[in-house]
Formats: C-alpha cells, sequence, structure tokens
C-alpha cells in the first residue's frame, strides 16, 4: 500500500522525531518512517540507533557556540515537551568538566568558558583544592580543576524523549510509519521513498538516518562523514554504591590525552530493574565502510580492549564501584569534517539531509530536528542559525 505525503523524515532517531514534532505544528501531510527498535538485538539484521538506551548527557557548557546554542534552544523546550507529551525524558542533574586549568585560548575549556559568556550560563568554577571535597564520590587528580553548570544540565533518556516526540508529532496530525526504507528515489515531479513493497511519496524527503545515512541508496551521493565505534561500560550498583552515587552530577573528565577523556553518567534504572552508572570514552581506533560492518558491530558486546580500558579509568575515578558486576556494549558516533552537523540539500531540491552527531548531539536534538524541519518548508536555514556552518559536504 503507498501513500502520498508533503514531506518524508527518514529516521525515527532524536533528530528526526524532533523534526517530525516540528514540522507537524507548521504543515499536514508529514510522515516519519523508521523501523522499531529491535526486540532481539543479536538476531537483528536491519539498521540499528545508539539512541536504545536509557541515559544521555545534556548540558550547553561548549567549546564552539553553534553547539552550545543548539543545545540551549532544546533545553529552553524540554519542560514543553514533557508537559504536553506526559513523558518524563529530563532529569537536571547538573554536569561537571573535570580538567586541567585552561592556559591558552584554545583550549576546549577556555573556549567553553567563552562560550558561555557569550550565552549567559551559570557556570561555577572550581578551583583544584576544592574539586575533590565538593565531590566526594570521585578520586580526581589533584591538578584538575572544575567547571560545573548546576542548573540547566543533567541527562535526558533518549528512548522517553522520542517516543515522546513522536506522539506529539502524531497527535499534530503526522502520520508514523513503522518500516526500514530500502532506497529513495527523485522522480521528478516527486520523491518516492520505498520501503520494501510500499512506496510512498512526498514533495519532499529528509533523511536523518545517522550512522545509515549512507546506506541503502537513500541519498543521491554519500555525505563525506565518519562512522566510528564506540564502547560504553555499565557497571551494576549495589544499595551501597547507588547511595555513593546517587547525587553525583553528569559528569566528563578529561584525560592527559584526548583517548583518556571519559563522560559519566550518574545511576539509572533500566529496564532490566537493575541501576547502573555508564561511561564512556573518546577511543576511536577504526571506521566503518560498509552496511553489514555496522550491523555486525551492533551485534557485539562492544570492544573487550576498551571495556577493560575503561574499567581501570572508572575504578581510579571511583574506587567505589571495584568489584561491582560490568558489561559493555557497542554504540557508534557520527563525524564531520566540519564537527558541525549536515543540515543541507543533496544534489537533488527534493531530498534534504540531518546528520552528522559529531558524538554530542543528543543534547542538541531538538534544535537539529527543529532546523531540518525548517530546512524543508523554507528551503534554507538562515545565517542566525549558522546556516552556512550546516552546510552537507559530499564524497
Amino acid at each position: 500500500m503507498a501513500a502520498r505525503f508533503k514531506y518524508i523524515i527518514i529516521g525515527r532517531g532524536m533528530m528526526g522525531a524532533a523534526a517530525a514534532r516540528h514540522l507537524s505544528q507548521w504543515t499536514d501531510g508529514a510522515a516519519l518512517i523508521g523501523p522499531p527498535e529491535p526486540e532481539d538485538r543479536l538476531g537483528h539484521d536491519g539498521v540499528f540507533a545508539s539512541h536504545y538506551d536509557e541515559a544521555r548527557i545534556t548540558r550547553t557548557f561548549d567549546g564552539d557556540l553553534a553547539w552550545g546554542t543548539f543545545a540551549a534552544r532544546s533545553l529552553d523546550r524540554y519542560a514543553a515537551i514533557e508537559e504536553e507529551s506526559g513523558i518524563r525524558f529530563y532529569t537536571e542533574a547538573g554536569c561537571l568538566f573535570a580538567g586541567p586549568e585552561p592556559k591558552r585560548p584554545t583550549d576546549y575549556l577556555r573556549r567553553a568558558l567563552d562560550v558561555s559568556d557569550t550565552l549567559g550560563l551559570e557556570v561555577e568554577e572550581i578551583a583544584p583544592s576544592d574539586l575533590q571535597s565538593r565531590f566526594p564520590q570521585f578520586s580526581f587528580a589533584p591538578h584538575l580543576a572544575g567547571f560545573y553548570e548546576h542548573r540547566r544540565a543533567g541527562h535526558i533518556n533518549p528512548r522517553a524523549l522520542i517516543k515522546a516526540q513522536a506522539k506529539l508529532a502524531a497527535g499534530n496530525g503526522a502520520t508514523l510509519i513503522d518500516a526500514t526504507v530500502t532506497s529513495v528515489r527523485d522522480a521528478g515531479s516527486h520523491v518516492e521513498v520505498i520501503c520494501g513493497d510500499e512506496i510512498h511519496t512526498a514533495e519532499k524527503v529528509l533523511v536523518a538516518a545517522g550512522a545509515f545515512t549512507n546506506f541503502n541508496g537513500l541519498l543521491p551521493r554519500p555525505v563525506d562523514m565518519r562512522v566510528a565505534p564506540r564502547t560504553v561500560v555499565f557497571y551494576e550498583l549495589g544499595d551501597r554504591e547507588a547511595a555513593i552515587f546517587g547525587s553525583m552530577p553528569s559528569t566528563i573528565v578529561f584525560g592527559e590525552t584526548d583517548e583518556d577523556h571519559v563522560y559519566i553518567l550518574p545511576p539509572v534504572g533500566y529496564p532490566d530493574g537493575r541501576t547502573y552508572l555508564k561511561l564512556g570514552g573518546d577511543t576511536e581506533s577504526r571506521s566503518f565502510e560498509r552496511l553489514e560492518d555496522i550491523v555486525s558491530w551492533f551485534h557485539s558486546e562492544g570492544d573487550s580492549v576498551e571495556r577493560e580500558k575503561l574499567a581501570a579509568i572508572a575504578e581510579k575515578l571511583m574506587p567505589a564501584l571495584a568489584g561491582r558486576p560490568v558489561t559493555s556494549a557497542p554504540c557508534v558516533a557520527s563525524f564531520t569534517p566540519s564537527s558541525h552537523p549536515y543540515i543541507g540539500y543533496t544534489q537533488s531540491r527534493r531530498i534534504a539531509v540531518l546528520t552528522g552527531g559529531n558524538f554530542v548531539a543528543a543534547k542538541s536534538s531538538d534544535e537539529l530536528g527543529r532546523l531540518g524541519a525548517v530546512l524543508l518548508r523554507d528551503g534554507e536555514i538562515p545565517e542566525s542559525d549558522f546556516g552556512s556552518r550546516l552546510a552537507p559536504a559530499f564524497r
């Protein structure tokens, strides 16, 4: 069965669902297409997504003005989305950066402080001598200072946020289609979106397929984007550890090198009824160029070497975790050469793309979705929204 729409968004992830909600507020005839989360990850051979999780850090403190702005605008709308959908997804736990005091204007933390001044953020600077006593859950190196965003920061539940966005989009009249798109074709007067035996048509299409953007013939030409595997580690907490870490903020710790940086989520309850503290890093050992390699990665438990490295860092930073059960899981990150997301048209003026999260898009997903919706509706993104910085590059 085929259906005709004005706009189709491909990809029911955090950015795609947000685009559908915003677009459905402005116009009729929008559709959001994407498969649900697979019930059996190991037996699933289709596309995956990295939002199959219960926690992502949200913050505005950022070394890039565009990313800080996208995050601030998204945070501005959290309360309304929660109220209108009846779905809670945001926990204001605060966010702490721990790192060497910046000495050069180009240092990330120095740039983040400058962005904070521009955006008027409330960021408390904590001297190395005071950091340990303020956050006794941690065992910080003595030279690390703190940069603490105690309001409008913490973590979001990506599954719940997507559910809220989709619920509101459907309530505004958008059509939700549980399907995997197998190809997209500009037919001249319209775009054909093929989902197996079904063909849906639209005046314009927005491809927001994350790490799978360059596969299944979704774009006329692939975007210039690198897809890299990441491993995340989960510590299962008992009552003692839950009490110790229960009041901690979301935390990002800068190590001696980029590969030693880690991000840490506070204790969060998961669908299996257990409470986990999650930790991830910045290590990148390879990139994916083939669809089957990404699918194979999502069938794994992540990289065992990276898991051991993250566990060692975790137990040095948080000694109370020692001896707790540790598991790991796969994740992927999509990186653009500009370090900014891609939001723009392809070689076809009927097919646009929204992708390139650069491992920081979860906190900004609602605003990135809004900009994707603006692109479909208006044909361009204004410079007040960093339009020229978001132009996609192609291979």
